[in-house]
């Protein structure tokens, strides 16, 4: 299995950036596609985006094409979601997640997901 741990989450001013990043350990990360969902307040957990194991592949939800960018480190573990634009209605609880890679590409279901991170909340202000 995968332990996984999300940071960089933070206050920010709507129009600013953040990097999201997220730490795999245990199993060799290549072995999952990975992805990023977030939960607003009163709101059911939605999908950010994915990427696969190799990197090569990614998908993004609608709302979030052209404004975040979802890529991965295999040397360092890591996937990252990079953000910009920030807008107040992207304050969310934002999770990274593993899906083993033989559960296909494109994975846009919380479902499909084998482990998650415990969330990095991210607040921007107005």
């Amino acid at each position: 299995q995968v332990q996984l741990v999300e940071s960089g989450g933070r206050l920010v001013q709507a129009g600013g950036s953040l990097r999201l990043s997220c730490a795999a350990s245990g199993r060799t990360f290549t072995t999952y596609s990975m992805g990023w969902f977030r939960q607003a307040p009163g709101n059911e957990r939605e999908f950010v985006a994915a990427i696969s194991w190799s990197g090569g592949i990614t998908t993004y939800a609608d709302s979030v094409k052209g404004r975040f960018t979802i890529s991965r480190d295999n040397a360092k573990n890591t996937v990252y979601l990079q953000m910009n634009s920030l807008k107040p209605e992207h304050t969310a609880v934002y999770y990274c997640a593993a899906a083993m890679r033989n559960k296909g590409l494109r994975l846009k279901k919380g479902e499909q997901y084998d482990y998650w991170g415990q969330g990095t909340q991210i607040t921007v202000s107005s």
